[in-house]
């Protein structure tokens, strides 16, 4: 009987640059579009996310509670949804992970990226972009939810062909 060796995957910081091949970073920073509304009590974060509901769906709002993974933690599958956009945005201010994989072929661990979240952080993955589940850290999070309802199922999921290990946070 063999035994395979989990792959230690590499964590690195989200920014718009790296994540752009996966979607958008909601974030709000003086690198996007902004301006002052309502006689200039409030500063407003334009357009930071293509919300993409597709052809035959409606864009929702959901809140998703997530426990808090434990690192390090062994990654075994991934999820897409072929047929729209998937937003998340932390509602509790704290760091969580996001696993990616581009949309074009089924995910190998040598396709996998792992960024780290701040709680100030979204993301919103482009319609068919291979991610992990939820990985909350520290504690119970919350998270505001934009994707997508309409008929036809929106959620493929795939068994990694080996293991993949995201160590702890140094």
């Amino acid at each position: 009987m063999s035994t395979i060796t989990p792959t230690r995957l590499t964590i690195e910081p989200l920014t718009r640059k790296a994540f752009a091949p996966f979607g958008d970073v909601i974030q709000a920073d003086d690198t996007v579009r902004h301006f002052t509304i309502n006689e200039g009590n409030t500063e407003r974060y334009h357009d930071l996310a293509h919300i993409d509901p597709g052809a035959d769906g409606r864009a929702i709002v959901s809140i998703f509670r997530g426990q808090p993974r434990t690192l390090p933690f062994t990654l075994t599958m991934m999820e897409r949804h072929p047929k729209a956009s998937q937003a998340f945005i932390p509602l509790s201010g704290r760091p969580y992970l996001v696993v990616v994989a581009k949309a074009e072929t089924t995910p190998t661990v040598d396709d996998l990226r792992v960024f780290l979240c701040s709680g100030e952080q979204g993301v919103n993955y482009a319609r068919g972009v291979w991610h992990h589940p939820l990985l909350g850290l520290e504690a119970v999070s919350d998270f505001l939810i934009i994707d997508r309802t309409g008929p036809g199922d929106n959620c493929d999921i795939v068994q990694m062909e080996a293991p993949s290990i995201i160590p702890e946070l140094d």
